[in-house]
């Protein structure tokens, strides 16, 4: 029998957020990146937090996102199991892009962020002159 190699999503497990500011447990969520000619693509699972609850900001060259989760509780809570740790996660972006032009929609848990390139970073073809 041949061994096969199986890809496994690393579990996601709450950590401290930058121990010397926050004792808040943190989710680190699962992201997707891509990039084609015209932009760089972030696709970010979220489940449970809502448009009111997720913040997004970029600081010098630092795309940072933070979502908070919400939670229905319908009567008096008496014994719980469930933690609702928020999610935190940071990436240092490229320069080449405008993040001016960013925009960001969220659907059913799914945080999908548009950068686009500036134009000089973008492909272009050099035409041969005779």
């Amino acid at each position: 029998m041949s061994e096969q190699k199986v890809a496994k999503r690393q579990e996601t497990k709450p950590t401290v957020r930058e121990e010397v500011r926050s004792q808040t447990r943190y989710i680190k969520p699962a992201v997707d990146i891509f990039e084609n000619d015209e932009n760089l693509v972030l696709i970010a699972d979220l489940p449970g937090v809502h448009e009111s609850g997720l913040d997004i900001q970029l600081e010098k060259g630092v795309l940072t996102l933070q979502g908070e989760i919400s939670l229905e509780r319908k009567g008096q809570l008496l014994f719980h199991e469930f933690s609702s740790d928020n999610y935190y996660r940071q990436f240092k972006l490229p320069e080449h892009l405008d993040t001016e032009k960013a925009s960001a929609k969220l659907n059913n848990g799914v945080l999908t962020l548009t950068i686009p390139k500036l134009e000089v970073a973008k492909p272009r073809q050099i035409k041969i002159r005779h």
